[in-house]
């Protein structure tokens, strides 16, 4: 039974998210401070994890960005009324997987959790161990990415989009098969998830000096290769 970790300090909305999760047959643990989640989720113990960005004691970030320097990787979905750009941006940029502006609809978060659950349990193919296009390297066990022999540190869903790309090389992959294929729901023309990973993922396989991979295909999306 999967086991989810919500760290929320709204009463209200903690209920709702217990209460919807429960009725789906998850095993849920509430904390509502920032300090008793950061010992939470350091201890590795869920398959998931519900993250509150503004939290007494400790701020969402903050646990964020100590899970991932610790190599904590559970899969955490991001709440927060702080709904703009920057702040969904600095979110993800922190290692967060998802993120879900409040106030949501309860069934669309419990959608988006059983994505990240599908991601982490979705075995590989035992044959293959490791992807490559041209001088990218990615090890599928270890999970990490090389180009040119040089370890490259990505996130959680930078390694996803590029896994995927690695995997249509050479193919013309649009917007909406990426976001499909990476987050798990219907494509949102108004989001700019895929700007923000792309162009991160692009400052970190084509640094400056190289002959870039990543190939943008003016109306259409994206080529790797």
């Amino acid at each position: 039974m999967p086991r989810v970790l919500t760290i929320e300090d709204d009463e209200i909305t903690a209920n709702e998210i217990v209460g919807e999760l429960t009725s789906r047959g998850f095993t849920v643990d509430w904390v509502a401070n920032g300090r008793e989640g950061m010992a939470r989720a350091l201890s590795d113990d869920y398959d998931v994890i519900t993250l509150d960005r503004m939290l007494p004691g400790v701020d969402g970030l903050t646990i964020l960005t100590t899970m991932r320097s610790i190599g904590v990787q559970t899969p955490v979905l991001m709440l927060s009324a702080l709904g703009d750009v920057d702040e969904r941006v600095r979110g993800l940029r922190a290692g967060g997987d998802d993120y879900l502006t409040k106030p949501f609809d309860p069934d669309e978060m419990a959608a988006r959790i059983e994505v990240l659950l599908r991601r982490r349990t979705s075995p590989q193919p035992q044959s293959e161990v490791m992807l490559r296009v041209g001088p990218i390297e990615l090890d599928l066990i270890t999970r990490t990415v090389k180009r040119d022999g040089e370890e490259i540190t990505l996130l959680p869903t930078e390694y996803r989009v590029l896994e995927y790309m690695m995997r249509h090389a050479g193919q013309t992959i649009t917007r909406t098969m990426l976001f499909e294929a990476v987050w798990g729901y219907h494509f949102d023309p108004g989001t700019n998830l895929i700007d923000v990973h792309m162009g991160r993922l692009r400052k970190k396989i084509d640094p400056p000096g190289v002959t870039p991979l990543i190939q943008t295909v003016r109306g259409s999306g994206y080529i790797l290769g």
